[in-house]
């Protein structure tokens, strides 16, 4: 089988549609499915590669991080495809990558099929705060509905999702299939290495926080409930491993809070390279976010051993559970400084939660996550064509 995926963000601009979309390309392959995938291009990014066309993209101001494809430029380069290298369309973003997958899916009789990684209507307030809420979510549902129902499958990355699309009033098909991670490139890391390149000591006890340093992601409550918990545990060291839009604000409410010696911002961290040190350099996994689609560094600490003090709002509760490595909390910095406290303080713990934690994320291998996707695209492909013999075994 042949996919031809669409999406408006893409490596090397690092967020978790790049790497779900990376992930389920790497692990689709061996089950016989090729993708080829159009992203926008990014100034100063490595050469393009051959399962890849980039499309001339422009700056956004009000969010640098990002790139917007040009239209014409898109469509230009999707109607230069042959119909006959792909037999799915699988549409990762709501803009342009959207509109133009949809268009060219009527003109070619595609099936398509759209992800949908990211509950818009619970960010509206963080990127236009002069919008009403309760407008800005109306706007944000209704869009997302006529979007989803223009499919001919929506992939959900949490049961939570599936539920909310339902209230919207989506009919499409939706599957429930999660993004996987590599669990054993997370099971191993150099403790020693990362705390000697970061001057911290040995004996120390670090928490840590993996992700975008962005407004939605709570980060001022994690400040504050790291704040409080220092006041027991002085010697506690916070690490934000990450870059956003909210990074100044964050850094200048740490200055002011008297907390530089005790709060480290170490950047992006290379996922195969550095991040798998860093988590095995830290003693517990820190994750104040309320808006999380599914959470992915969290299952890439459990599978580090982490225990996670985290808050469990929208896809992180099929998360954190206290039966499975976590310690839940309210969206309270007294809570969170509590649970922060009760596990610098108890050894055993740690050890007991650390064990959960890593058998928890053996559940969520890139894998298995895969084989749900591929039977996903099979029934959406044989669904619609009226075929009865499996494409997947024809390739295999």
């Amino acid at each position: 089988m042949n996919v031809l995926m669409i999406s408006d963000v893409y490596f090397p601009r690092i967020n978790g549609v790049s790497t779900s979309i990376q992930t389920f390309r790497q692990m689709l392959k061996p089950l016989g499915i090729d993708s080829l995938l159009v992203a926008p291009a990014y100034p100063h990014a490595p050469e393009q590669v051959a399962d890849e066309i980039r499309v001339p993209s422009r700056y956004l101001p009000f969010d640098p991080e990002d790139r917007l494809m040009r239209y014409q430029a898109l469509n230009r380069a999707l109607a230069a495809i042959p119909p006959d290298r792909y037999d799915l369309i699988h549409i990762q973003t709501p803009f342009a990558a959207h509109y133009a997958g949809i268009r060219l899916a009527k003109h070619v009789n595609k099936p398509t099929v759209i992800t949908y990684h990211t509950l818009f209507a619970e960010y509206v307030h963080c990127y236009a705060p002069w919008l009403p809420s309760s407008l800005g979510r109306h706007v944000a549902q209704g869009l997302s509905k006529r979007q989803c129902n223009q499919a001919d499958m929506v992939i959900a990355p949490s049961r939570l999702m599936e539920s909310t699309l339902r209230r919207y009033g989506i009919t499409t098909p939706i599957q429930v299939v999660p993004t996987g991670i590599p669990i054993e490139r997370f099971q191993h890391g150099n403790r020693m290495l990362f705390r000697q390149r970061h001057q911290i000591p040995d004996h120390q006890i670090v928490a840590l926080f993996v992700g975008r340093v962005a407004h939605e992601k709570n980060l001022p409550l994690l400040i504050t409930a790291f704040e409080l918990a220092l006041q027991t545990q002085p010697h506690l060291l916070l690490v934000i491993a990450g870059e956003g839009p909210a990074k100044a604000s964050i850094e200048a409410m740490v200055k002011k809070r008297g907390l530089v010696q005790s709060v480290r911002f170490i950047g992006y961290l290379d996922r195969e390279k550095d991040l798998p040190d860093c988590y095995h350099a830290a003693d517990l996994f820190v994750f104040p976010s309320l808006t999380e689609t599914q959470g992915l560094v969290l299952i890439e600490a459990m599978a580090a051993g982490l225990p996670v003090v985290g808050i469990p709002a929208m896809g992180a509760s099929e998360i954190i559970l206290a039966d499975h490595g976590s310690l839940p909390v309210r969206n309270c910095p007294h809570d969170m400084a509590n649970m922060i406290i009760r596990l610098a303080e108890n050894t055993t713990l740690r050890a007991e939660l650390s064990r959960a934690a890593k058998a928890f994320a053996r559940t969520w291998g890139d894998d298995a996550m895969a084989a749900k996707l591929a039977q996903a695209y099979e029934r959406v492909t044989f669904g619609q064509a009226g075929q009865h013999e499996s494409m997947l075994s024809q390739t295999g």
